[in-house]
Formats: C-alpha cells, sequence, structure tokens
C-alpha cells in the first residue's frame, strides 16, 4: 500500500530552496506517529534535506548516482521500478515523503494521502504537492489545531474505489 505524507499549503506549496515551508512542531510528531516502523520511500534531495537517515523506519532513497549515498541505514536505487517491485507490496503501508518528483511520480499509485493543510500560503515557494482536489479521494478530518499563529488540520485522503 502507498501513502503521500506531506504538510501542503492553500496554493499546494510544501518547500523552498529544498526545506519544508512550515516547520511545525505538532507536525513532525504527527509525521513521525504515522511513519514509524514503516517504509519511507524519498528522493535524494529530500534525503539531503533530512541530513541522515530517519530512525525506527526503513529509509529508500531514490538516486541517480548510487555512489553519493554512504549510509548503511539506507537502501538506495537509481531505477524507481526495480525499488517498486523489491520494496512495495499491497499488505505493508509504505510512505512517500518527498520530493515533489516523488509525490507526481507515486500520486496515481497511491492508495491514501496524510495531507496537513495548511491555513495559509507562502508566494516564495518553489516546490509543489500535486493537484489532489478532485473527487478520486474520500477525505475525513482527523484532527484540527494551530501552532505559533497558523492554523492547520490533520486529514486522511482515501481513494475512491471506481
Amino acid at each position: 500500500m502507498i501513502s503521500l505524507i506531506a504538510a501542503v499549503g492553500e496554493n499546494l506549496e510544501i518547500g523552498k530552496d529544498n526545506h519544508l515551508i512550515w516547520q511545525l512542531s505538532k507536525d513532525m510528531k504527527y509525521f513521525k506517529e504515522k511513519t514509524i516502523n514503516h517504509k519511507v520511500i524519498m528522493g535524494y534531495n529530500t534525503y539531503l534535506s533530512i541530513g541522515s537517515s530517519l530512525p525506527k523506519r526503513e529509509n529508500i532513497v531514490i538516486v541517480n548516482d548510487l555512489s553519493k549515498i554512504n549510509d548503511p541505514l539506507v537502501r538506495t536505487y537509481d531505477n524507481i521500478e526495480e525499488m517498486i517491485k523489491k520494496e512495495i507490496n499491497s499488505n505493508e503501508e509504505c510512505f512517500i515523503i518527498g520530493g515533489a518528483s516523488m509525490y507526481n511520480y507515486f500520486y496515481p499509485l497511491a492508495d491514501r494521502m496524510y495531507l496537513t493543510l495548511i491555513k495559509a500560503s507562502d508566494n516564495d515557494a518553489d516546490t509543489y504537492f500535486p493537484d489532489y482536489r478532485q473527487d478520486k479521494w474520500q477525505k475525513s478530518t482527523i484532527r484540527s489545531d494551530i501552532e505559533n499563529g497558523i492554523s492547520f488540520e490533520f486529514a486522511l485522503f482515501e481513494r475512491k474505489k471506481d
């Protein structure tokens, strides 16, 4: 099972200069709760922005040059289709954690999306989440919250069956 997880602004913005736009501790805690003890799949730039492998998760990085990552806690692939065959099955939830190219690639394959819907926008963003505003998803609000004057909502989107 493929799940996307991201914090998304009102205009689908997620990042700027290879960094998250919003640094909300409640969102980081939510991310950890959801992804702990699961596979997290990311692109190379996301791995660089995090700075190391995430503890208590199976870290998988898609990178063009496998020699760029020398971390024994990370499995690397230079072929996304090979990674899918070896790492993803329908019984285990795997999380796509970024960046934009990974979200765009896996969006059509995703079963779920865990989105922190930020009730704000950032006009300086340079990285965006795919436009999910379609009738293909069933939305459930998990809870709403506020931090540092920013309102947000934790939402689960499950793909509707055809």
